[in-house]
């Protein structure tokens, strides 16, 4: 005689089968890859500013920029000054330039990826991807 719980735990011993699919990806979609490369380029964007923001606040609250500073005008005279070189508007406009720059690039070889590859798959019949059902 044979309980529920018996039957429940023969059934959860059990292991379940998996379902092995293999695709090949034949094409990119050009515009899906131009979006998503933008949207990253916008998140590294975001970061370089930040980041740059960041660093030059550190530098300049620990008495690194001073530091330097002080070295610079013992080498080269008392005239010159790096901290009118190096202030915080040169360095954020600088960190904003490249980022537009980055932006640009890497918009641009997300589409000419999608458009290698599409054109690729002419000769190599594209790539074979497994997926598994667990």
């Amino acid at each position: 005689m044979s309980t529920v719980a018996d039957k429940l735990a023969k059934k959860s011993a059990k292991k379940p089968s998996s379902k092995q699919v293999r695709l090949k990806l034949v094409y990119v979609d050009f515009w899906s890859a131009v979006k998503l490369s933008f949207l990253l380029a916008i998140a590294v964007a975001i970061i370089t500013i930040v980041a740059a923001f960041l660093i030059y606040t550190v530098i300049d609250r620990t008495g690194v920029l001073d530091s330097i500073n002080g070295l610079y005008q013992a080498v080269a005279g008392e005239g010159d000054d790096l901290t009118a070189l190096f202030g915080l508007n040169r360095i954020m406009g600088f960190a904003l330039v490249a980022a537009v720059l980055n932006l640009i690039v890497v918009t641009a070889l997300g589409a000419l990826s999608a458009a290698l590859y599409n054109l690729s798959v002419k000769i190599t019949g594209g790539v074979l991807v497994g997926f598994t059902n667990n």
